[in-house]
């Protein structure tokens, strides 16, 4: 056997290993050209925000079942104890702060941020004063809900920065997708009530009330007009678990996701003593370029006050300004009039009571959330090809966004040497997506005679590519080996963080807080890696058609990589016997974000219908029965077959090498 070797074959190191993305990760600012651009941009942000959640699509709105109590009249305004069910037995509690004056009014929401007595919190020294911007708000003609936080004051059903795991990670469920349903409901709430003017409606919120503000005016376009305060930067994105989602900050920024209200009135307030240092130089420019673009740059503006993180008096009279110009119609110098503060037991809402019979625990408001995903997914399962078209039509996006993978329009293949024997070339490649930096060590198996142009395969192995070959003496193994002699390229690849290639004996610093906030879990660097490896090889000019096929662990990689793909024919799927319903399965073994509320296995199924597709070793606790069902609704049923024993290798690459149509 003869070698060559390339002149530059040193390793070169895959840039997923290099550094973890986290919460204090500067971010580079996009520029976007045109209109047009933009709006699909904007359209990403929502979905992959309401995707992350667990909110997409968006799920049922039941009734309110709103309470109102214990009002209190003073001196321009009155407030009263507030609480509704967002989802049944899970409650939104607050104060509802209105004019006296007769309607119809603006409606503003206000969530508060992470200080210490949360919406009681009235300490200008400190962090500011809710119930005092919400009595000015009032007096100046606007009705104010003022909200807990989930897990502060009377929200005590769940513990605030310890509810959450990774098993709620799969779902999409979080303190984030809580409060953001919360807040929609909110606006629900606001628009329903007497003398509110349903047009008109408002947000503001500092800190963590701030992330609340953008992300709720981000995916609802009812939020009129917004004024996030010190929070929005491009050097940190919010440490807590509550502005914090598996998944979410990819490839999007706060930034980014504020400037998703575009045209919408944004109010951007900053300190000199705290993250939004730079906003007037860095993060409003980049905002203001965005509103440009629809011609709307005077509906954004920006102020920012001399002091440490707050919503202090200062803040607050940008604000009120702010909303008095465009909720009430009166450019005035709001400014901030005297106000005294009910005590404590006069705002709680269970002050010494406790909350009404029904209400969930922590347990029970997971189990209620997972319960909706599956009766969503679950009555959604096509039968019929209408229904197949309108189940992609609503999980598609969902699933794409949950395992942030997606086919490239071009890879990039750098040769690393190869070695020739009389029957075929072995070539070694590190393969990877342009400007992207990631590196996926593969060899590509070339017969040395026979036709210019025949079928390529990929084959993929959890052992990685070393585990296609023998490490001794270089040769193909026994599945490699066969593809060649019926007359099939064959390509054999080192996934993200397997095998023994040097640009994977690296570690991530998994430890980094909120992880997988920043960067992909392993197993979506994994079917990403299959993803550019297929686009590598058809676009081979002496390959015919691609073919898929995993092994082991890998199967399931594949599965989802096919999904996702374009072009692919013939795929096989090692089901590795895999325990679709256990949650700590998934945790263990395919561990993607969001991925059950995007209607895992299934929704994959739905979209390579009718592509022809064999699962073998699927095992007892595989969906076969919903597999059938996908393929009896694209009028393909002889594309698929599936079974729950392992086949033997014969048998499957008999049905692969069978000649098939182009795609």
């Amino acid at each position: 056997m003869a070698t060559v070797a390339d002149q530059t074959s040193e390793a070169v190191p895959d840039v997923r290993l290099a550094e973890s993305r986290g919460v204090h990760t500067p971010w580079t600012l996009a520029s976007y050209s045109s209109l047009s651009a933009w709006k699909t941009r904007a359209a990403q942000i929502r979905r992959h925000i309401l995707v992350v959640a667990g909110l997409y699509p968006l799920p049922e709105k039941r009734p309110l079942n709103a309470r109102i109590f214990g009002r209190v009249e003073r001196l321009g305004y009155s407030v009263e104890k507030v609480f509704f069910e967002s989802l049944p037995g899970f409650l939104v509690c607050g104060n509802l702060y209105r004019p006296s004056l007769d309607g119809p009014h603006p409606g503003i929401a206000c969530p508060h941020g992470h200080c210490r007595r949360g919406r009681l919190e009235n300490d200008d020294a400190t962090f500011g004063s809710i119930p005092g911007r919400c009595i000015n708000l009032a007096r100046q003609g606007h009705v104010v809900f003022s909200y807990d936080m989930a897990g502060y004051n009377d929200s005590s059903q769940i513990e605030h920065r310890e509810f959450g795991g990774r098993r709620e990670d799969l779902w999409g469920i979080g303190v984030l997708g809580l409060q953001l349903w919360n807040s929609i409901r909110v606006v629900d709430f606001l628009q329903a009530l007497p003398g509110v003017d349903p047009n008109r409606i408002g947000c503001t919120g500092a800190s963590g009330g701030g992330t609340q503000t953008f992300l709720l005016a981000a995916v609802d376009d009812r939020v009129g007009a917004a004024a996030p305060v010190n929070m929005i930067s491009a050097h940190m994105q919010g440490g807590c678990n509550c502005e914090n989602q598996g998944h979410l900050r990819l490839d999007i920024n706060n930034v980014e996701i504020a400037a998703a209200m575009a045209p919408r009135p944004l109010f951007l307030v900053s300190a000199s003593g705290d993250w939004t240092c730079n906003t007037p130089e860095l993060e409003y420019p980049a905002i203001r370029e965005i509103y440009s673009l629809y011609d709307a740059a005077d509906r954004v503006a920006t102020a920012q006050v001399d002091a440490g993180h707050n919503y202090n008096r200062e803040s607050r009279e940008f604000v009120y300004r702010w909303f008095g110009r465009w909720l009430l119609g009166r450019d005035e110098p709001f400014t901030e009039s005297a106000f005294t503060v009910e005590p404590h037991e006069g705002l709680l809402v269970f002050h010494r009571r406790k909350p009404p019979a029904g209400a969930l625990d922590a347990d029970g408001v997971t189990d209620f959330l997972i319960g909706r995903s599956e009766s969503r997914l679950g009555d959604a399962l096509p039968d019929t090809p209408a229904s197949l078209r309108r189940f992609r039509a609503r999980f598609a996006p969902a699933l794409r966004h949950a395992v942030a993978a997606g086919y490239p329009k071009a890879a990039l293949a750098r040769d690393m040497g190869r070695t020739r024997s009389d029957s075929y070339i072995v070539q070694r490649l590190l393969i990877g997506r342009p400007d992207f930096g990631d590196r996926v060590p593969a060899r590509l198996f070339l017969p040395r005679s026979g036709p210019e142009t025949s079928p390529g395969t990929l084959l993929v192995h959890p052992g990685g590519d070393d585990a296609l070959s023998d490490t001794e003496s270089g040769r193909p193994g026994p599945a490699v080996g066969d593809l060649l002699r019926r007359g099939h390229r064959v390509l054999t690849i080192s996934p993200f963080l397997v095998g023994a290639s040097p640009s994977n004996t690296g570690l991530r610093d998994t430890g980094v807080p909120h992880f997988h906030t920043y960067n992909p879990s392993d197993a979506s660097c994994r079917i990403q890696d299959i993803l550019t490896a297929m686009a590598f090889l058809r676009s081979r000019e002496d390959v015919t058609v691609c073919h898929l096929a995993g092994v082991g662990e890998a199967g399931l990689w594949c599965l989802f990589a096919r999904a996702l793909a374009t072009g692919a024919c013939r795929t096989i799927v090692d089901g590795n016997r895999f325990r679709a319903s256990d949650d700590a399965h998934w945790a263990q073994h395919l561990f993607i974000p969001a991925i059950r509320a995007a209607g895992d296995l299934r929704t994959a199924a739905a979209l390579i219908a009718p592509g022809p597709l064999y699962v073998h070793n699927a095992g007892s606790g595989f969906p076969i029965d919903a597999f059938r069902s996908i393929y009896r609704a694209a009028k393909a049923c002889p594309e698929l077959r599936i079974c729950s024993r392992r086949v033997n290798r014969t048998t499957l690459h008999d049905w692969l090498t069978r000649p098939s149509p182009l795609p």
